[in-house]
């Protein structure tokens, strides 16, 4: 197996260092200084081996979303990242319900920054590309996995279950990082499962 070069170890470094600015001081506060000192480099480091600052968050935020260090010049807002933000390729809609009401509610240093990416995407067309894309291939994963589950769902009913299920867990998180609460938590999970068990109960000719 080939070992990652110099240059993507580092250009991992700095991403993941910019990740925790953004989530340890807001995005203004993730500038180009703050970000080197925290990654252990000269700026003049960072920019050789990440670019400028608007290279940098767009990367950061592959990475955030899709784990992946994408290659200088990449067209970051572009199709074809692997899976989406779900930590299994195989989502079973357990598996979905248990990561979008477990660790994806978490209130930690990774939501703070992905919360950052979402708001600062409103501005930023890159950071919006990865965002939309991030989050529209999550939504794929679980019309997939409610697909399999229900197959004799009608795939507009499924599709609607999908988003309406996606917008619970996202709202949800962002409640959570105004107020951490588990009864909302488990609450919207409820929420959820109720939206799913109703697929089961709507005639394929409604």
């Amino acid at each position: 197996m080939a070992r990652p070069s110099v240059a993507q170890a580092r250009r991992r470094q700095i991403l993941e260092a910019t990740i925790r600015c953004i989530a340890g001081h807001g995005m203004s506060g993730a500038s180009l200084d703050r970000i080197a000192e925290e990654a252990g480099m000269a700026r003049g480091h960072v920019r050789h081996f990440a670019g400028n600052r608007d290279d940098i968050l767009a990367a950061a935020a592959v990475l955030l979303y899709f784990g992946e260090v994408p290659e200088p010049g990449a067209d970051m807002g572009a199709t074809g990242h692997p899976g989406s933000f779900f930590p299994s390729p195989d989502t079973t809609v357990d598996g979905a319900l248990e990561y979008l009401f477990g660790e994806f509610a978490e209130p930690d240093a990774t939501n703070i920054a992905a919360l950052a990416f979402v708001d600062a995407g409103r501005t930023n067309p890159d950071l919006h590309a990865v965002v939309v894309s991030a989050y529209a291939s999550a939504e794929s994963e679980l019309v997939a996995a409610l697909s399999a589950a229900y197959p004799a769902a009608r795939p507009d009913d499924v599709e609607r279950t999908a988003k309406g299920v996606m917008s619970i867990a996202i709202g949800n998180v962002f409640m959570s990082d105004l107020e951490v609460s588990a009864e909302r938590t488990r609450l919207a999970r409820a929420s959820a499962e109720l939206l799913i068990a109703a697929l089961a109960r709507i005639p394929e000719s409604a």
